[in-house]
């Protein structure tokens, strides 16, 4: 038997007793059985999962390399099933207002809504009075039940182009806890004021009963907004909501939060499940939209729970480390743009890397400068320790408005309600919904390679425009631009030469042509191989123009050889 990552050559022996039934050609998910002295690994099969070429397989692949738990027990299905909707008592009515949930056209689940108005106080001129209302999931999940046990094991939702392995299960995820147009829904609100420039003056939360007046996408919002036909609620709610947008981007802007420009890319299936392209999404206004209301009620939350003293989970987000700064630093110095650097000495401040991004702005090197401004970066984590939140500059932020998808959120709900964990217990689950954040990113782009791979599997040999990416002494890592695949150019596919690998500058540069391949060349290369089940694309350089001067927009900077592997 092989792996499904070509790139693990290592063939395992599966003897008739852990066939499982399987045939040739199948996909199958197996585990490692103990070793013996002598001979190839052994392994037992768990899950036949069908033909590699089946709808779906893909993110099967993903689910079962990633170990992702994808079933539920029948003890959290039943814990599930006999929940039934939330009693009104004790729970402020919020039914009259227009809240609408505003999501992408392909999402599963609802667990925001927002609303908002102008500030009817006097007292605050041009300000806004916003709501936004996420599922109550506290009332549904108990603190040490099943459904809490499961949920903290997954710690979030995973989402494939075909499928997604929700945190909790269905009667929940997409019943009672999504909040579907004209249906009675249990919620946890946060009302929020704020000025004119988008200052939040102050917020209250509540535990209410909604009922959302529509579910409406993005395109929809920004068709509407642009001037289409109207959507099914009142012109005057669209109004304020962008009104309220517009001030709370005027507050993000004033306080420099970090600017990256990056593309997000879709998979589209046909009917079948079968892909059938890969193209960029497009960022809408109504997007940002979204964002800013969600980011202001999470750092309502965590100013909330600061101000009650109630240890929670907060999302934090260190600046990044000098060692990360210098490798940013020398990138930046080798680009042959004016003014692009990113000088020693100062405190380092989002605003600082918004400089260089502004820079590159609507120039070919954007796409390079962004990719290597976010790779400078930290990593967002759960922690109960509060160190702000660096990316967003913000002293105090948690996340909030997705319990449904998010482990983390649905703690900081039940410390709102004054149902929270221990502290000590907090750093635990912390470092754990953080793992599993990892793993879930891992696997869905993981997927997404896959994707690309099968969709490039019939253009074997067919020349590209690609960027380098990444350079190591093994090879040249390439972007191609219309798609976003990445794949490995080997440093045995480049013209014969003998190569230096230059750590510093990420370059390689070839002793007798004298030609240099460095980060943020374009290149063209030619398909050489695609391993739709590893997702793994090889590239050769194009035989065609190898010889051609390079156009780079890296400068030629004179400085000594490094020899690969000397110390530095």
């Amino acid at each position: 038997m092989l792996p499904a990552d070509r790139r693990n050559r290592v063939e395992y022996i599966v003897e008739p007793a852990q066939i499982a039934g399987a045939t040739n050609g199948e996909l199958v998910a197996a585990e490692l059985l103990p070793a013996r002295r002598y001979g190839p690994p052994r392994v037992k099969i768990l899950e036949r999962l069908g033909s590699p070429d089946a709808p779906g397989a893909i993110s099967l692949i993903s689910i079962a390399q990633f170990e992702i738990p994808h079933v539920f027990s029948t003890a959290v299905l039943a814990e599930a099933d006999a929940a039934g909707p939330a009693d009104s008592s004790g729970r402020a009515d919020l039914r009259d207002l227009d809240l609408v949930t505003i999501d992408g056209a392909d999402a599963r689940d609802f667990d925001d809504a927002v609303w908002a108005e102008t500030d009817p106080d006097a007292r605050n001129p041009g300000g806004w009075h916003l709501v936004v209302a996420i599922a109550d999931v506290a009332h549904y999940v108990a603190p040490g039940g099943a459904l809490d046990r499961e949920a903290r094991e997954r710690g979030n939702s995973v989402y494939f182009p075909d499928r997604v392995v929700p945190m909790l299960p269905e009667a929940l995820s997409n019943g009672l806890c999504s909040l579907k147009p004209q249906e009675d829904r249990a919620c946890l609100a946060a009302h929020l004021w704020i000025d004119r420039d988008g200052r939040k003056l102050r917020h209250a939360f509540e535990r209410a009963i909604m009922r959302s007046a529509a579910r409406l996408t993005y395109e929809q919002v920004q068709a509407a907004q642009d001037g289409a036909p109207t959507l099914p609620i009142p012109k005057t709610r669209l109004d304020a909501l962008y009104g309220a947008f517009a001030a709370l981007d005027r507050a993000r802007a004033a306080r420099g939060a970090l600017a990256l420009d990056l593309v997000e890319y879709r998979v589209v299936l046909d009917t079948k499940g079968l892909p059938v392209g890969i193209e960029p999404r497009r960022r809408l206004d109504s997007h940002r939209l979204i964002e800013e209301f969600m980011i202001l009620a999470n750092v309502a939350a965590a100013e909330e729970l600061e101000t009650r003293r109630r240890p929670s989970l907060y999302r934090v987000h260190d600046a990044p480390d000098r060692e990360r700064l210098d490798a940013l630093r020398l990138a930046l110095a080798d680009i042959d743009i004016p003014g692009l650097s990113l000088a020693k000495g100062q405190v380092i401040r989002p605003e600082l890397f918004n400089r260089v991004l502004a820079k590159v702005a609507g120039r070919p090197e954007a796409a390079l400068v962004n990719d290597l401004v976010l790779r400078a970066q930290a990593q967002a984590i759960y922690s109960p320790d509060n160190i702000g939140h660096f990316g967003l500059a913000l002293r105090r932020y948690a996340h909030f408005t997705s319990p449904i998808r998010r482990y983390a959120d649905l703690l900081v709900h039940r410390a709102l309600l004054g149902e929270g964990m221990p502290r000590d217990a907090l750093g635990t689950v912390g470092k754990h919904v953080s793992v599993t954040e990892r793993r879930a990113v891992a696997a869905e782009r993981a997927a997404l390679e896959r994707y690309r791979a099968r969709l490039l599997g019939d253009r074997i040999g067919e020349a590209f425009p690609a960027r380098v990416s990444g350079v190591q002494r093994f090879g040249l890592f390439l972007a191609l631009p219309d798609s976003g695949a990445e794949g490995l150019l080997p440093i045995g596919n480049l013209p014969p030469d003998f190569y230096h690998f230059d750590a510093r500058r990420l370059r390689l540069s070839g002793r007798h042509s004298r030609r240099g391949f460095g980060l943020g060349d374009t290149l063209s290369v030619r398909l050489a191989e695609a391993d739709p089940l590893g997702g793994r694309l090889v590239f050769r350089l194009d035989e065609a123009v190898a010889e051609r001067p390079r156009s780079s927009t890296l400068r030629r900077r004179k400085r000594p050889a490094r020899r690969v592997g000397r110390p530095r």
